[in-house]
């Protein structure tokens, strides 16, 4: 495998893209477990949020489709089947599933392409619309070899390259690579801490896909920073999480206790979609696209 691998051992969201869809929101739970990200929006962009665990939605006008993972705190990994088959019985909107096997870094050993080629076949199986997942090499490009052997497994649904895109050494050949390999997407904050600081990044990536792959800025995207975003980097979709607290419903609470390590999120505090902030981010999007 090119650059070889690494020794080494879900988060859902949801993403938009044109369409004319028109579902009512109807929240519903996620097991604690697991967690949901809602991209929705206008013709041609993508919106999303939630983190941990917790509440998705039947989509806004607009709404295209949904990315499904786990592990929100480690920026999303596979969901469980079981959240998958519950979803497609909750949406009408194509659903993509993340193919992460663990948190860290995109360099797999081969242990984990055998799970990550499972949980494709697995995908599939219980009705996933679409694969989203990334591999790199140890010197940080992207692994060609992998990516072709996932893409064989994905096929003939539509993949998506995610944020280990964002890792990579040299951003404009990598893009070369994913559109030879026949990637539809690619989602990047254009490798800096947010699509607003990778800004002149991105616009010069959609310049250079010229309509061969879908740029889509995604990494702290808010209604305070989506305007500038899409004008300044003539994207056609974007992602953003469009998430908030909800306050845990349990009466009786260990303050000693927590279910994982120290950078794990609060016990008590439940990441939500916000419905709201999903409607606003809409109607922005509509005023620029």
């Amino acid at each position: 495998m090119g650059g070889g691998r690494a020794d080494g051992g879900g988060l859902a969201q949801v993403w938009t893209m044109a369409s004319s869809w028109r579902c009512a929101w109807t929240p519903w739970s996620l097991p604690s477990t697991q967690s949901a990200e809602v991209r929705s929006g206008a013709p041609g962009t993508e919106s999303g949020g939630s983190a941990a665990g917790l509440v998705l939605t039947r989509f806004s006008p607009g709404a295209g489709r949904i990315e499904l993972c786990a592990g929100l705190v480690e920026g999303g990994t596979t969901p469980s089947m079981g959240l998958l088959q519950v979803v497609k019985q909750c949406v009408r909107v194509p659903v993509f599933v993340m193919i992460r096997p663990r948190g860290g870094d995109f360099l797999y050993s081969d242990r984990e392409v055998e799970v990550m080629k499972a949980d494709i076949r697995l995908a599939k199986l219980h009705g996933a619309d679409g694969l989203v997942f990334g591999a790199l090499t140890e010197d940080g490009r992207i692994d060609t070899e992998l990516c072709t052997a996932l893409l064989a497994v994905c096929r003939p649904l539509p993949v998506t390259f995610h944020r280990a895109f964002d890792m990579v050494h040299d951003p404009l050949v990598a893009l070369e690579t994913l559109i030879s390999l026949g990637f539809e997407r690619v989602l990047t904050s254009g490798c800096d801490s947010s699509a607003l600081e990778g800004l002149s990044l991105i616009k010069r990536l959609a310049e250079q896909a010229k309509g061969r792959i879908v740029v889509v800025p995604g990494g702290g995207i808010t209604e305070r920073n989506l305007q500038r975003i899409l004008e300044g980097s003539t994207a056609s979709e974007f992602h953003c999480s469009a998430r908030s607290a909800r306050d845990s419903g349990m009466k009786f609470r260990n303050p000693n206790v927590a279910m994982g390590a120290s950078f794990s999120a609060p016990e008590y505090s439940i990441k939500v979609a916000d419905v709201a902030k999903v409607r606003t981010l809409n109607a922005i999007a509509k005023n620029i696209l």
